[in-house]
């Protein structure tokens, strides 16, 4: 376990939130320059989130709670799972660790140039392994956990593409099996797998996908979205084919649902925002008892998926279930039970009606409707810890970090 940090160490951190609000986003940014220049780091890394700009929002982020939080580190205990989940999933390991280290205290020297004086760069050296010692820690015991799961496994591991079926006009699900034709580890509902690509003409890609099929020892099975100018989602719907073969890493991910001690879950998404909860519906059934509601905003009906899994479900009594279409109602929709449809997108307005205060809320979707949906949560009274999300990507909407 890490030594505590000293009372000055702390101090001169603390004092350091000022010009962190500052410069902490011009920090990352020069600290990632760095880091990146090294090609076997850079494969490490998801490029997409740094060419639009997430990841170095996101850490800019991480390092300013870290600081505000220095005296009371449990603040962070969210935060500091939810980056282990992803390391693991990418296969960060020990030694990674002093080049980041390198790369951050670095760039902090650069930035603050005279201000960064010995004193603040000797505090910010200490600061940084007291995290680093409690990340890889926590990081081993994950790795540990994996490799002694029945069909669990540490590093990357082949898989081969064993369908692919069509969902919708825009999102596509591919089953995976591995390719040693041996048991997999079960994951929990809401967690995502991680892949390691080499796409031609762009090199080393690295992605999460959250886990869109029930528990199971055989397969897995993600749903990908076509995004315009998308790489790997390019990628996945034009060239993936049955027989494929991938490198992915064990389930990883913090963002699970415990169906044991949720009596009521509301489960709310927008768009692909959906599949980590498809995940966790479908392991329910209706002897379970258990109060499910399943709220998504879709586009149109053609770029709806699930949309007949989730229709088994309500004629089941797993769940009830309102499905909105920002474009329109459908012409040819028609009402079944447990289900209702909606003109128009899902609204502030329309959700205040729906609260009910002792259900555990879901979230995923895109950060501005999270930020909209956590807003009214919370204006209507649901108590904070029963508001759980998932974010896209890497990135930490400021305002949304700070409402939950």
């Amino acid at each position: 376990m890490a030594a505590p940090l000293d009372d000055k160490t702390r101090s001169i951190v603390k004092a350091c939130v000022p010009a962190l609000e500052a410069h902490g986003l011009d920090i990352t940014q020069e600290m990632y320059k760095r880091l990146l220049a090294d090609p076997e780091v850079r494969d490490l890394f998801n490029m997409s989130h740094q060419k639009d700009g997430e990841q170095p929002k996101a850490l800019a982020l991480a390092v300013l709670a870290y600081a505000r939080n220095i005296d009371t580190l449990g603040n962070l205990g969210g935060m500091v799972e939810r980056i282990t989940q992803k390391h693991v999933g990418l296969n960060i390991l020990p030694e990674h660790y002093p080049l980041v280290g390198k790369a951050l205290l670095g760039a902090i020297e650069h930035v603050l140039g005279d201000a960064a004086t010995p004193e603040i760069m000797d505090a910010w050296a200490k600061a940084y392994w007291f995290l680093a010692d409690i990340l890889i820690g926590r990081e081993k015991q994950i790795y540990d956990e994996h490799e002694a799961a029945p069909g669990g496994w540490i590093g990357w591991r082949s898989f081969r593409v064993r369908s692919v079926t069509q969902e919708s006009s825009i999102i596509r699900s591919f089953e995976l099996v591995p390719t040693d034709g041996k048991p997999v580890m079960k994951h929990l509902p809401g967690q995502y797998l991680s892949f390691k690509l080499d796409i031609p003409g762009h090199g080393s890609q690295r992605r999460n996908y959250s886990i869109s099929s029930a528990p199971s020892s055989d397969h897995y099975r993600i749903s990908v979205r076509k995004e315009e100018g998308g790489v790997v989602s390019s990628w996945f719907h034009d060239v993936v084919r049955e027989g494929t073969e991938l490198q992915v890493s064990a389930p990883a991910g913090d963002f699970v649902y415990d169906s044991a001690n949720e009596q009521k879950t509301v489960f709310l998404s927008a768009g692909i925002g959906l599949t980590p909860f498809i995940s966790a519906v479908d392991a329910l059934s209706a002897d379970e008892k258990k109060y499910v509601r399943f709220i998504h905003g879709a586009h149109a009906a053609d770029t709806n998926a699930f949309g007949a899994d989730i229709r088994k479900l309500a004629d089941a009594g797993v769940l009830r279930a309102d499905i909105f279409f920002s474009a329109g109602l459908p012409s040819d929709v028609v009402e079944v039970p447990g289900i209702h449809y909606h003109a128009g997108r899902i609204t502030k307005d329309w959700l205040t009606t729906q609260i009910d205060p002792g259900a555990v809320y879901r979230l995923c979707g895109p950060d501005g409707f999270m930020r909209d949906m956590v807003d009214t949560l919370k204006t209507a009274g649901v108590p904070v810890a029963n508001i759980r999300y998932e974010f896209f990507g890497s990135a930490a909407d400021a305002e949304l970090l700070a409402a939950v």
